[in-house]
């Protein structure tokens, strides 16, 4: 750098190629004028077009109150086309390699012919509140196949990180011809009933090795496993995974037995090596042979259904309460009584519900 030039100089660089710009350009327009309106999503749907599963997803997940209407539409002439699929759960901590795994698996799988939705839910940013993980950065491979749809959503505020709207959009996948959901949550020791109560198989990832407090292994989780995969089984790791696998194993035979009657399996895999995947998806076809016999499965979608009832009429209840415009303007007088100690929030929050009562039967 010469005498007279500043620390802050900065060498050209390559320049971007022109037509590069002008393309994404182009792609985009191209997008927004095959926009469709929400019949055209239905059409698109269940003819197996991935580009209107997205937009309809996207429609439902909408806080705009004009787009509740028509994402209801979409999901009432979606439900009779639904579920012909099988759905899995998969939790993990981060590092597991659920990722990884999800894409090792759903590459397998389309080898034996299944159509692969991933509905992929990423930590909330507590600042933009949008998905910061990413994952269709991380399924390289899976993204590109015909058939397989990935979908990454924020978990935004609800319960064991699972998307306000991942019920509604397994129903949308299975409209639109994908025979196998693979549901992957944040895993970050939250609880995981929300993806459990919307899966036919729950899987657990755990590593070898790295300590029960750290894999946030808690009973609750345990139990409600179907199978506990040992991943990154592999090198140097291997002895340690079957180590690992003995004491998992010796675990979940202190656990009743499942009302479905299936004893909860553990196996050890590599998803990064590609090994021991293809057990892993046998055993799973072993859990459906018999829950189908015995009906469980059956039964037990009815009861979720049943549980997404109440869960939605809650949280539709929840929703009007705090966008009342009453409830808004006392809301903040609340707060700052709480905050000077002039009344408890037991007092407050009757005093709320009293004037949400007030409004609505007005």
């Amino acid at each position: 750098m010469s005498e007279n030039q500043s620390a802050l100089f900065e060498n050209e660089g390559i320049s971007q190629p022109e037509h590069v710009g002008k393309e994404a350009v182009k792609r985009i327009q191209q997008f927004r004028k095959k926009k469709k309106n929400h019949l055209q999503l239905i059409d698109g749907i269940l003819q197996g077009d991935k580009t209107a599963l997205s937009q309809a997803i996207t429609l439902i997940e909408s806080q705009n109150p004009k787009h509740q209407q028509q994402a209801d539409d979409i999901i009432k002439a979606c439900l009779p086309h639904a579920n012909q699929s099988v759905r899995i759960g998969i939790t993990g901590v981060p590092g597991v390699g659920k990722s990884t795994f999800i894409e090792t698996f759903g590459l397998y799988l389309l080898k034996q012919g299944k159509k692969i939705a991933v509905l992929a839910i990423d930590p909330s940013s507590s600042i933009s509140k949008g998905s910061i993980l990413g994952d269709k950065t991380r399924m390289e491979d899976l993204v590109k196949e015909e058939n397989a749809f990935i979908r990454p959503s924020a978990s935004g505020e609800s319960l064991g990180g699972v998307s306000r709207k991942t019920r509604e959009a397994i129903i949308l996948c299975e409209a639109c011809g994908f025979d196998t959901i693979l549901i992957e949550t944040v895993g970050v020791g939250q609880s995981e009933t929300a993806v459990h109560s919307m899966t036919d198989f729950f899987l657990l990832l755990n590593l070898a090795g790295a300590g029960d407090e750290l894999q946030g292994i808690k009973r609750g989780v345990m139990e409600m496993a179907d199978a506990v995969i040992i991943n990154k089984a592999d090198g140097d790791n291997i002895d340690r995974a079957r180590t690992a696998k003995l004491d998992v194993n010796r675990a979940l035979h202190l656990f009743p037995l499942k009302e479905s009657g299936w004893q909860p399996k553990v196996r050890t895999a590599s998803a990064y090596y590609n090994q021991g995947i293809d057990k892993i998806w046998d055993m799973i076809q072993s859990y459906f042979e018999l829950t189908k016999s015995n009906d469980y499965f059956e039964q037990n979608r009815t009861n979720q259904n049943l549980y997404w009832l109440k869960e939605t009429v809650q949280e539709h209840l929840l929703n009007s309460f705090y966008q009342n415009e009453e409830i808004k303007k006392r809301l903040e007088i609340a707060e700052n009584e709480i905050q000077n100690n002039t009344k408890s929030p037991f007092a407050v929050a009757n005093e709320l519900l009293a004037l949400y009562k007030r409004t609505i039967s007005l």
